[in-house]
């Protein structure tokens, strides 16, 4: 490939050659760092050479522009490392040691027992795992314990399940997780935690551990239906508004509405999301109609879901459903579709945060998700 073919190509067409200049581009740094990690270039002879080349080896790397595919250097003598892999590396880290575990423990499934043999992973001693372990578990602990140095308008939580063992047993762990929209219009996974349930003493501890770092400011938080969440939002933040989260009521509504008639109320309750009198015209509707389970569930929250109309209108559409911690809870379950169960709270915590850990970077130094000098 001649040196300029890449700019050639984004010049005629900017979308694909964008790709092009990005993969020639990190390749570059990749072979940069290959030269100060082995202290030399290929095929030279110096006294400082530490390390020998050893080819490469094809690495995919997901981007804004689709997904790279990589020549990544190797070396015979010890691993390469690199800084365009890092975030990427981290998770994989975390997965793997996982799989580790659970290996060491002897409660691996096929499929894990594939990775492991793939991976490598026989050829650890528990005490190496361990060692690995603990570097990934203090990047956690470090992320987990920052201080919020900003002050957050609006506050989501969220939680969702995984098999953990305890024991002899397997059981249903919480992941609380806790999302903060700035005063500056950026998103933060302020924090998360792990519990037996969503009961409200786990969310108050998980809220009062939020606040000794310095989250100040909150004024509303959106969330589903759960009296614990209700009990401990009541209690931690006095004076700000609880707002329930418009996906959660509309499948909460749903649940009691037969097959054939839930497309139809669906798309009805999208039309009265912004109209309380049309909620309450439809909650008539469905009594009438004999779905009294599904009105009565209307009604019981009817001063709940109108929070966030006391805030600019430019982002009531971002401030009445908890969708952006669906992202965390989906790449989870992705990650953790290998596992099965983790083997204890403190390996889905390290998997749970190198992930978020990756997010929050993202959300951090990308662009504002609100604009709040609005009115």
């Amino acid at each position: 490939m001649q040196p300029l073919e890449p700019v050639i190509n984004y010049l005629v067409d900017p979308n694909s050659g964008l790709k092009q200049v990005i993969t020639e581009f990190l390749n570059a740094v990749m072979l940069f760092e290959a030269y100060l990690q082995s202290g030399a270039l290929p095929y030279e002879r110096s006294p400082q050479r530490k390390a020998h080349r050893n080819g490469t080896r094809s690495r995919t790397l997901k981007t804004r522009v689709g997904e790279l595919t990589l020549n990544k250097p190797q070396f015979r003598e010890f691993p390469f490392e690199s800084s365009v892999f890092e975030r990427y590396c981290r998770v994989e880290q975390a997965l793997l040691m996982t799989i580790a575990e659970s290996y060491i423990q002897g409660v691996s499934t096929r499929k894990m027992e594939e990775l492991v043999k793939n991976f490598g992973l026989n050829r650890l001693s528990a005490s190496e795992v361990s060692r690995l372990c603990k570097i990934l578990d203090e990047k956690v602990e470090e992320f987990l314990k920052r201080p919020i140095e900003v002050k957050i308008r609006y506050l989501l939580v969220d939680a969702t399940y995984f098999k953990v063992r305890c024991g002899a047993q397997y059981k249903n762990r919480a992941l609380l997780v806790v999302v903060g929209i700035r005063e500056d219009g950026l998103r933060e996974i302020l924090g998360a935690s792990i519990a037996e349930s969503e009961d409200s003493g786990y969310w108050m501890t998980l809220f009062r551990s939020l606040k000794d770092r310095g989250l100040e400011g909150v004024e509303l938080v959106i969330s589903d239906a759960h009296k614990g969440i209700q009990k401990a939002v009541e209690s931690s933040f006095v004076g700000a508004s609880w707002q329930y989260c418009h996906f959660h009521h509309s499948r909460a509504v749903l649940e009691s509405i037969p097959n054939k008639d839930k497309q139809e109320i669906a798309d009805k309750l999208k039309e009265a999301s912004d109209d309380e009198m049309k909620m309450q015209e439809l909650a008539k509707e469905l009594r009438d109609r004999g779905y009294d389970p599904a009105a009565e569930t209307i009604d019981r929250f009817r001063f709940d879901l109108w929070n966030y109309k006391a805030y600019p209108k430019a982002h009531w559409k971002r401030i009445r459903t908890t969708n952006i911690i669906e992202r965390i809870n989906k790449e989870l379950k992705r990650r953790s579709r290998p596992v099965g169960a983790f083997p204890s709270d403190q390996s889905l915590m390290r998997l749970a945060g190198c992930i978020m850990i990756n997010i929050n970077e993202e959300w951090v130094t990308g662009k504002k998700y609100l604009t709040m000098d609005v009115e």
